[in-house]
């Protein structure tokens, strides 16, 4: 029997279970649904398109989206060990303190940028050094992206001459402007959570890690969270914890798992025959993500399309440069629609590579693309159970544009996209829009028809376990004693920007909350471990 069962081997729970394991006398079950991240694929960054719906991808879909013109979505999910930061285009992007100073005020206190700021530097070594923003002994490398195509540094100057500001650190003061994209990549490979956190810790007896596993449900007696039931080497069993259980499944699986385990709404879980164990009405709703769209141009410029080029095969090997470190998005940035706002609310991301379909298009021609993301939907989706069976996948809708504020930020969004696709500094680099991938015009009716057709999501999906609403500020599961839950499905609302590296700090802060120390030790307890 270990103190802790953590439930996904994810960017959350690969750092909370080896933050724990730090304390000798702490023993942690991490249990994984996935297998190892042994493919070469996973650690060749532009390789990462390939790992989708492959069998690290839980290959997740959509209820048919009502605004979308009842479009399915494509909804990608790592299932293997790192989670979705073995598969995910490695951009490093923290949130804005809007974010964070929001959830404290609504009521998540501990929770504000102040608070979370020790975290994010305690996790990372940055390249660039340490400094008030960054850090530098940390165990997730955060550096320069090693390729930086010539379409790529022809969109940052076109962005520039549509009226951006460059930006050298989304991260730092200001998230505003353009430039380049940092990513969690060392020596030119990715550098997911398995790799900086867990890989490291699992030489510790103290740790135990369960992959090819699917957790069933949590075992909750007398009101208290005692283990959880799984099938694992062609068995059903049961994992006792002494101490806690941590969900750490994502905002799609940690919702599922509450809801098979007895623990939501009553009113949908009695029809299908699962016994109520807690009556949270709020389980699996407030689902929020970035849905993005993007304009796509033909090019005579060379691509992506020849990363596998047998001379940067040789490169990459050798140096760990070349076009196959690229990320894909190498490039992009923040704008606010209104000047009024207190943040951006679009964010951009540009890639060397005709990245549409839903990324599930085969590459047939030089190309690049130019997204717009909406970074604060007012709309809300839900998580719901598709069935009482614990293989069956999740019923999920975003209700993506529900909101029309959502409908008009977007189109303003991608007509602003447009804008910079058509400046002087890449008009070298455009043979022909790409037709079915570029609006037929910059009207709103043109626009939206265009999101409407393409747009996807952007991969990060937050709050349908929001602090405030299913768990406190400190993780733990109303009426459930024993558990808790760690990872994007706590936020409240997506922040904005990619949410690797917030939910990274979620398990970090998990970590501490469960060993009782105050987040502003944090900084100071690294530097007593180093």
């Amino acid at each position: 029997m270990s103190h802790y069962i953590v439930v996904g081997a994810g960017s959350a729970g690969c750092a909370l279970a080896a933050r724990l394991t730090e304390d000798p006398a702490v023993e942690v079950t991490l249990i994984e649904a996935g297998g190892q991240d042994d493919a070469d694929e996973i650690h060749v960054p532009a390789a990462f398109g390939s790992l989708m719906k492959s069998r690290f991808d839980w290959d997740f879909d959509s209820e048919p989206e009502p605004a979308l013109a009842g479009r399915r979505l494509y909804l990608p999910r790592g299932r293997v060990v790192g989670g979705s930061s073995s598969i995910n285009a490695m951009i490093y992007i923290r949130g804005n303190r809007a974010d964070w100073d929001g959830y404290a005020a609504a009521g998540a206190t501990g929770w504000g940028y102040e608070d979370v700021l020790p975290y994010f530097k305690r996790s990372e070594t940055n390249e660039r050094g340490a400094n008030e923003y960054h850090g530098a002994d940390g165990p997730l490398t955060v550096s320069e992206n090693r390729s930086r195509s010539p379409l790529m540094q022809a969109w940052v100057a076109a962005a520039r001459e549509a009226g951006l500001a460059a930006n050298e650190d989304f991260n730092a003061e200001s998230q505003d402007g353009v430039g380049f994209y940092q990513v969690t990549q060392r020596d030119g490979r990715r550098w997911s959570t398995a790799q900086a956190f867990l890989r490291p810790a699992l030489d510790r007896p103290n740790l135990e890690l369960v992959t090819d596993a699917l957790v069933h449900r949590v075992v909750v007696e007398g009101g208290r969270a005692v283990g959880v039931e799984l099938y694992h080497d062609g068995r059903l069993q049961q994992r006792r914890a002494e101490v806690e259980v941590i969900l750490a499944a994502g905002a799609y699986g940690s919702p599922q798992l509450l809801l098979l385990s007895g623990i939501g709404p009553a009113a949908e879980l009695a029809p299908l025959g699962i016994d109520v164990v807690a009556d949270l009405p709020e389980v699996g709703e407030h689902l929020t993500d970035h849905p993005m769209s993007a304009v796509g141009v033909w090019t005579d410029t060379e691509s992506l399309l020849t990363a596998t080029a047998p001379h940067h095969l040789q490169q990459f090997a050798r140096e760990g440069r070349g076009p196959l470190t690229s990320n894909f998005a190498e490039a992009g940035g923040f704008l606010r629609t209104d000047p009024s706002l207190d943040a951006p609310n679009v964010q951009f991301h540009a890639a060397p590579a005709p990245f549409v379909e839903e990324g599930l298009a085969v590459a047939v021609d030089h190309a690049w693309v130019s997204s717009a993301c909406l970074l604060t939907p007012e709309s809300r989706g839900k998580v719901s159970l598709r069935a009482p069976i614990p293989s069956s996948k999740p019923r999920i809708v975003h209700r993506y544009f529900e909101s029309e504020a959502d409908r008009a930020a977007m189109i303003e969004g991608v007509r602003r996209a447009m804008q910079i696709a058509e400046q002087p500094a890449l008009a070298p680099h455009v043979r022909e829009r790409m037709v079915g991938a570029y609006p037929a015009s910059d009207s709103d009716e043109d626009v939206w028809a265009h999101i409407q057709r393409t747009a996807q999501t952007l991969y990060h999906p937050a709050g349908t376990c929001g602090i405030g609403r299913v768990v406190d500020a400190e993780l733990r599961v109303q009426g459930v004693e024993g558990l808790r839950v760690a990872d994007a499905s706590v936020l409240p609302v997506v922040p904005r920007g990619n949410t690797n590296a917030p939910a990274i700090v979620v398990g970090e802060k998990a970590a501490d909350l469960l060993r009782g120390v105050p987040a502003a030790q944090a900084a100071d307890r690294a530097e007593v471990a180093a």
